[in-house]
């Protein structure tokens, strides 16, 4: 896609998803695959009041072509996502309480759901009786080697949809951006009914 209308997808993102309150303080990143690479959000801003000198160009390398500001440090896992996920354009970073909790609470590599009508609002999932299976991994502050494992757990299975960063957040992706929207909201949904499923259960 062309670079304005790239950046005016995820300045619209950011509206939305900032009144939903997943992007605290200037927490979260977002990026979109455009003609020549992607752009992604600078660091340090509030994602609900982007504008477009907030976004950097980079190659499909990695090299930033223009933009001003601090380049995201989460950027390498943007390319990252990108170079695995061919048909992925638009990457959405989030810090909802539900994603970040949950990615604590459990302790496997793997978030298991089951039984809830909205994972069908993932691309693929065709029923509640599906079984759903979100990747978590350890937060890292190096995230080159971040990056380095999403690949080495993608080249064993394929990972669709999103992933966790425990303690972080969420990483969600789709083949446009209101895909990549869809993903977001179904998957943010998915983990608040968990994490309220798990405390009900700890009161019994």
């Amino acid at each position: 896609m062309q670079n304005r209308y790239a950046i005016e997808q995820l300045i619209e993102a950011g509206v939305w998803i900032s009144q939903k309150g997943w992007v605290p303080a200037t927490g979260g990143n977002f990026s979109a695959k455009t003609d020549s690479g992607f752009v992604v959000t600078a660091s340090g801003y509030d994602k609900g009041q982007l504008a477009p000198e907030h976004f950097l160009q980079f190659d499909c390398h990695g090299q930033i072509e223009s933009g001003t500001g601090k380049p995201s440090a989460e950027t390498e896992l943007h390319l990252s996502i990108y170079q695995l996920v061919a048909d992925a354009t638009c990457v959405l970073h989030t810090h909802s309480v539900a994603a970040t909790v949950l990615s604590r609470f459990i302790k496997s590599d793997t978030l298991t759901i089951t039984g809830y009508e909205m994972q069908k609002s993932l691309t693929g999932i065709l029923s509640h009786e599906e079984t759903l299976q979100i990747a978590i991994f350890d937060n890292d502050q190096d995230i080159e080697q971040l990056a380095e494992k999403v690949a080495l757990r993608y080249q064993r299975n394929p990972l669709y949809h999103g992933v966790l960063i425990r303690g972080h957040g969420l990483y969600a992706w789709g083949r446009t951006p209101s895909e990549t929207r869809r993903h977001l909201e179904g998957l943010e949904f998915l983990f608040a009914c968990e994490l309220e499923r798990i405390k009900l259960e700890a009161t019994l």
